[in-house]
Formats: C-alpha cells, structure tokens, sequence
C-alpha cells in the first residue's frame, strides 16, 4: 500500500511513501526529492560539514580555555551528552516518519500544528543566522588567506572594507546557493573533498602540537593529565554554564544529515546512524585538538597561551606558524577557510528541506514545495533561503556590527528551543511504547526526556543572562539586553508569522492536513 498526496501543487512531481510504520506514516506526504541519492558516509559528511569543526575550533577554543581553563576537554564532553541524548530522539522519530521535514513534523505529530510550526520556525531562523555568520567568517578567511599566501597586507585589510566585504559575502552565498540548488548529487561532491581536508590539516596539527609540546620548545608547554576530563574540577558553576553553552554551540548543525532522509538509501534507519557516526567524529576531533593546543599553549594570557586575547580570538591563526611551520601552517588557513564554505554549503540543506516540508503540509504558501524538475531539489525554497540570508547580513552589517554580532549570540537561544522542543517531542510521541521494553523505555523515553531538559536548563540561564546589557555587545534597547531584545523579538516575529498563516491555512492549523497522534505501531524492519 502507498500513500500519495492527493493535492499535487502544480510544477511538482509527487512520490509515494511507503505506509511500512502503520498509523505513523499514514499522512506524511512525498515532496518529489530525489531518493537513494545519498548512502551513509555521504550522510554522515553532510552533519559533519555543517557543524564546521575547524571554524568551531578556531573560534571556540579560546573563549571556552579562557571559560574554564585546563577542563576545557571535559566540557566539551558535557556539551557532547545532551547533543547526544538529542540524537537518540532524532533517530527514533525517522524510523517511525523519516520526513524532510524533521523537527517540524514530528513535534506537530507530537504536540499539534501550533507548536510544531514554531519548532521549524525555530530551526528556519537559527539556519539563516548561521549562513550568515558563516558567509562573514569565509570573506574574513578569504582575505587572510590572500594576504598569507601574497605576503601582501593590502589584501588581507580589504576584509576591514566594508563594500568589499558584503559584496565578497554575497558572492560566497551565491554559490553556495547555486551547489545546493543543483541537488544532493553536486553538494555530495564538493563534502567530501572539503571535509577530507579539514579532518586530514586537524590530524596534522594534533600530531605536530603533542610532539612539540613534549620536545618542551615552549615553556608555557603542559604535560597530558586525565583531571582535564573532569567536569566537576570546574571552578564555579558560572564558569561552567558559561563553558557548555559554547560547547553545545559547537555541537549544532549534525541534524543536516537527518533533513535529507528522503533522499537517502534506508530513509528510516541511515540518516539517525548517519547523525550518530557524526557526532562521533565531531567529539573525538574535538577531544584530540583540545587537548593538544593545551598541551602546546597551555591556557596563561602570554604568548601563544589560549588564555591570551590576542591568541583567543583565532587560535589557528596564532598558532599556524608556532606549530607547523610557515609552509604547513598556512593550510589552517586553507582549512578553516574550508570549513567555513563547506558548512555555508550543507547549511542551506536543512532550511530549504523544512521549508519545502512546511509548504508541502500548507503551513507556507504552496509556492516553497516546488521542486526543480531536473535536479530534484527544492530549487524555490534554496533559493528564497539563499536571498533572505543575503538580505539579513547586508542589512545588519550596514546597521550595526553590534546588531549582527548580538544576533549570532541569540543563536543559541533558538538552537536550545527546536532541539528540546523535538527530543520532548520523542517521548511523547512514543509514550504507549515505554513499556514494551528496556530498549524502548531508554532510548525513547528516558534518553530524550534528559536531553530536553539539559537543554531547556541552558535556555533558560542563556535567556537570563541576556537580560544583562553586559551580554554580547553591551548595546541595550530600553534598558535590556539587545541580545535578549534579539533572540525573543525573533520568536515573537515567529509566533506573528504564524498567526497569518493560520489565517491563509486554516487547514493545517484544524490538524485536517498533518494529523497529530502516536504510532498505533512502529514496525522493525
């Protein structure tokens, strides 16, 4: 038995999906991607890339040393568990509905339409942040670079100008617009090379640090000791809160490889262990980086110490030379500047999916659901998104640069908000499935439902300490925060969004289209 949506919008090709979960995939609807495009590494490289590890690297390691000080890997590893603990939900959501549109349609399955569509309005909004501050940081590296490789300083301030710059971060959109647009054929393509070489240049460096930190060239050189994998050696608890919340940021983005589930070869079972393979991958080479850049630097304010502003700023950019030499060292700047276009790319993979999802159920003009007839890809729904994050960074470079750097703080507002929203969604949705066993009780229930909490915990204390003027910036707007001013002003757009379109589609919003309820039973395949 399959099921086809009966109101194809016109343009779009419609595919069946097969009605294997029961009640659980009765109403989800084909988009007309096209499948069994991408297998497990391919997924896998696509979370990788989007969370960017060597721009997280590069711009992490000194705020979070400078944090926490020498338990810089052990919170990284509390930055790990709940992001795991999420990954759990997600994999268990995609066998039951292995839909594109994820968080979006899972939590309108589990807790209804209205809720359900601030989850993606959650995720759009995050993603176009993101691809914004992405596409600064590829111009900024792009300069640097040019000046590295020219030896001339001249190209490397044109990054300090700001017409150069917008135009140089417009055109870096452009084209990962026009990759994305192409399909999961030519996206896969551009992954693996660019991922290969982040991971290889990472490899490098760790293997370089460990050997000259124990030559003792450095004297702010540490010897490895296993009290850095101690979370509670920790000095405060502010010290600590303030240390995951970049540690969980750092972790944001693995569940690109979730949002092309239709397009994927096993779309109930790849893309979670693909999002599982990730984040494995993302911990250890965290791990490892960490803890040589400690043990080459060590975290004091001099010198190359990861404690030292001028070091904190951009680690890979202080410590190339130190650490590879002039000849290897400028392949840092190759990779981050990889790591950067590479996520720029991919992060264009989950919004457009959510978007073409939100359109395909009538949550958003019916317009978003047309998929290219060639490529197969949601041609209308990248595109808008590629505009809108054009739009966003020129207009808020041209603003504020205090605007822009409080709207990337606001970020981790909206990642805590979908990704709890979606792992609560987790047990709930499978709450008649608790006490079939052991297996289903953790991973459905208990798992899930500790992540989300983790998470709110973090929301909660980031949207307190927003408040404060002194967060971010220091600009404040009637005397709050201008980040907290950001980060709730977007949700509240959010929520004014939505009450327009429950205006324009009714439909959706009356449960009539996407049908909340729980799995009268999930199939093992």
């Amino acid at each position: 038995m399959v099921q086809v949506d009966p109101r194809p919008q016109t343009g779009d090709t419609v595919t069946s999906v097969p009605a294997t979960g029961g009640e659980a995939r009765k109403d989800t609807r084909g988009k007309g991607l096209s499948g069994n495009s991408v297998g497990l590494l391919g997924s896998a490289v696509i979370g990788v890339s989007t969370v960017a590890p060597v721009y997280c690297l590069t711009s992490t390691l000194g705020p979070t040393a400078g944090e926490v000080g020498l338990q810089m890997p052990a919170i990284f590893l509390a930055g790990f568990l709940p992001m795991l603990l999420v990954a759990f939900a997600y994999r268990e959501l995609n066998k039951a509905v292995p839909d594109c549109g994820t968080s979006f349609t899972w939590t309108v399955k589990a807790f209804g339409p209205r809720i359900g569509w601030m989850c993606g309005w959650g995720l759009v909004i995050a993603t176009i942040i993101v691809l914004s501050n992405l596409a600064g940081v590829a111009t900024s590296f792009f300069y640097l670079l040019l000046g590295e490789l020219t030896g001339s300083q001249a190209l490397a301030d044109l990054d300090g100008n700001k017409a150069a710059h917008i135009l140089t971060c417009l055109a870096f959109i452009a084209v990962a617009t026009a990759i994305s647009y192409r399909g999961m054929t030519a996206t896969k393509g551009v992954q693996y090379a660019l991922v290969g070489l982040q991971l290889a240049v990472l490899a490098v460096f760790v293997v370089m640090a460990v050997v000259k930190a124990r030559s003792g060239e450095f004297a702010g050189s540490l010897h490895f000791s296993w009290t850095w994998l101690d979370p509670f050696a920790v000095q405060s608890f502010s010290a600590f809160t303030a240390g995951l919340s970049l540690s969980i940021f750092m972790f944001w983005g693995w569940d690109a490889c979730l949002t092309v589930n239709e397009e994927t070869a096993g779309s109930d079972r790849t893309p979670g262990r693909a999002a599982l393979l990730a984040m494995l991958v993302l911990i250890g080479s965290y791990l490892l980086t960490a803890i040589a850049a400690q043990m080459y630097s060590g975290v004091g304010d001099k010198g190359p110490g990861l404690g030292n502003p001028h070091t904190a700023d951009n680690v890979f950019a202080a410590l190339a030379d130190p650490v590879m030499g002039t000849a290897l060292g400028v392949l840092l700047f190759v990779a981050v500047l990889a790591s950067a276009a590479a996520s720029l790319q991919t992060t264009f993979i989950p919004v457009a999916r959510t978007v073409l999802a939100m359109s395909a159920y009538e949550a958003l003009p019916p317009s978003f659901a047309r998929i290219h007839p060639r490529f197969r890809s949601p041609g209308r729904a990248t595109v808008a998104a590629g505009i809108a994050t054009g739009l966003f960074y020129a207009v808020m470079s041209l603003l504020s640069e205090n605007v822009l750097i409080d709207t990337i703080y606001a970020l981790g507002l909206m990642i805590c908000f979908y990704y709890a929203i979606t792992a609560f969604a987790c047990a709930w949705y499978f709450r008649h499935d608790l006490r079939t066993s052991a297996r289903d009780l953790f991973f459905k229930g208990v798992f899930p439902t500790l992540g989300g909490i983790l998470l709110t915990a973090v929301f909660t204390k980031t949207l307190a300490d927003m408040w404060n003027p002194a967060y971010g910036s220091g600009s404040s707007v009637f005397g709050v925060g201008s980040v907290f001013a950001i980060g709730v002003g977007l949700l509240v757009l959010g929520f004014v969004l939505m009450l327009v379109m429950q205006r324009r589609s009714p439909a959706f919003f009356r449960g009539d289209v996407l049908t909340r309820g729980t799995p009268a039973l999930v199939v093992e395949e």
